[in-house]
């Protein structure tokens, strides 16, 4: 038995037992966390994840993937979840558990798994996998480079992130038309920042749908006060700016005027 990848659901199957491996590796193994991997298809990271961890739970919404995985991993059958990650609800899901996120992950939806992984930032202590190479860029990316933007930002404000390795196409089947890249995301021990979090977001959005304009003329929607526009930071672009810079002028904006 055999699961047939289907493009809707951006399944691109890796059959490179090498690579498999140096991915599942990127799992922590650590007491009291659940390992969760996204879109197992037939199991090629999960017979190496399952070595690693008996607190492993897989979420997979192909219904042909769910009967080959209950097929091949009967130990499995318990904790697999028949359900869109993205429509997941961790915290009722695994209450109080803090989680280790995996997989070879669909391109179509890779952004917004990070997303989603970031709205649960309290119990998402890492993320690690397979993504476009382009989206594995932009996650990873630093300030100053064309592929720095929104997802750079919002995930390294909570994550330390390392890109580890590129993937080729034909290591897929069916190959996918780009190549892949690895990362792996590290919750930082202090992941609170001091500022509001919704217009932390708000003002790297914002930023960054005009990036080629300077803050002082991309921000002006904020209603900025002339003494704070005229600060030099506003004379910046938003790719120039780190995190830290971010959060520096959330904390400007929120209270300019007071």
């Amino acid at each position: 038995m055999s699961v047939k990848p289907k493009k809707h659901l951006g399944q691109h199957f890796l059959n490179d037992e090498h690579i498999a491996k140096k991915i599942a590796d990127t799992a922590r193994d650590e007491k009291g966390h659940i390992i969760l991997e996204v879109g197992p298809g037939m199991g090629v990271l999960t017979k190496y994840l399952e070595q690693k961890s008996s607190e492993l739970h897989v979420v997979e919404i192909d219904r042909e993937s769910v009967h080959y995985l209950n097929a091949n991993f009967p130990d499995l059958t318990e904790r697999i979840h028949e359900i869109d990650f993205l429509r997941l609800d961790l915290a009722t899901t695994f209450p109080n558990q803090q989680l280790s996120i995996i997989g070879n992950f669909p391109y179509n939806i890779s952004s917004q798994i990070v997303f989603h992984a970031l709205e649960n930032k309290d119990q998402v202590v890492e993320l690690s996998g397979m993504f476009q190479k382009e989206v594995a860029k932009r996650i990873s990316e630093k300030p100053g480079s064309k592929a720095y933007g929104i997802l750079s930002v919002l995930t390294q404000a909570y994550y330390d992130v390392s890109y580890l390795f590129s993937v080729p196409p034909e290591v897929f089947n069916p190959p996918p038309k780009v190549d892949s890249g690895v990362i792996k995301m590290t919750r930082k021990r202090d992941y609170r920042i001091p500022v509001d979090e919704v217009l932390f977001k708000k003002v790297v959005k914002t930023a960054f749908n005009q990036r080629r304009k300077t803050l002082r003329n991309s921000l002006k929607s904020f209603n900025l006060s002339d003494k704070l526009s005229s600060n030099v930071i506003f004379a910046n672009r938003p790719e120039q700016l780190s995190v830290a810079e971010f959060i520096d002028l959330t904390q400007k904006i929120a209270t300019d005027g007071i």
